[in-house]
C-alpha cells in the first residue's frame, strides 16, 4: 500500500482550534487540521510553514508536534505529523477550503472531521482535559 507523508497544523488562538472544510478531493466537505504533503528533503516543521502560508496566506510558527497519525484509507496509508501552531502574521484567506471554523475544547466534536482526524481530536482532548 501507498504510503503519504504530510504534516498538519492545529492553530489555536483564544483558546480555540482552527478547523477547515475540504473543498476538493475525494473528501472534499469533510472538516480537518489544515496542512499537506512533506517535499522530499523538507523537515515536518518546514513543511507546515510552507503548507499553511499555501493554503490559509498567513504565517505560523510550530510550537510542539502534538501527535502523529498512522491511519489507513482504503487505498493508501497515512502517516500526519500534527502540530500545536501559532499565527504570527497575516489574516486567513482560504484559498484551497471551503470554510473554516474556530471551535472551542467543548465544540471539537460538532463539525465531521476526516477519519485521521477524529485521532488528532482525541489527542487534544486529552490535552486540554476534555
Amino acid at each position: 500500500m501507498k504510503t503519504i507523508e504530510v504534516v498538519a497544523a492545529i492553530i489555536h488562538k483564544d483558546h480555540k482550534i482552527l478547523a477547515t472544510q475540504r473543498g476538493y478531493g475525494d473528501f472534499k466537505d469533510g472538516w480537518e487540521f489544515p496542512g499537506g504533503k512533506m517535499e522530499k528533503g523538507e523537515s515536518p516543521e518546514a513543511a507546515i510553514v510552507r503548507e499553511i502560508r499555501e493554503e490559509l496566506e498567513v504565517e505560523i510558527e510550530p510550537e510542539k508536534l502534538i501527535t502523529t497519525v498512522e491511519y489507513d484509507y482504503p487505498n493508501f496509508h497515512l502517516t500526519m505529523h500534527c502540530f500545536l501552531s501559532r499565527i504570527v502574521s497575516g489574516e486567513i484567506v482560504l484559498t484551497e477550503h471551503e470554510a473554516a471554523k474556530w471551535l472551542d475544547k467543548r465544540e471539537l466534536d460538532t463539525v465531521d472531521w476526516l477519519p485521521a482526524d477524529v485521532e488528532v481530536v482525541t489527542e487534544l482532548k486529552k490535552v486540554f482535559g476534555v
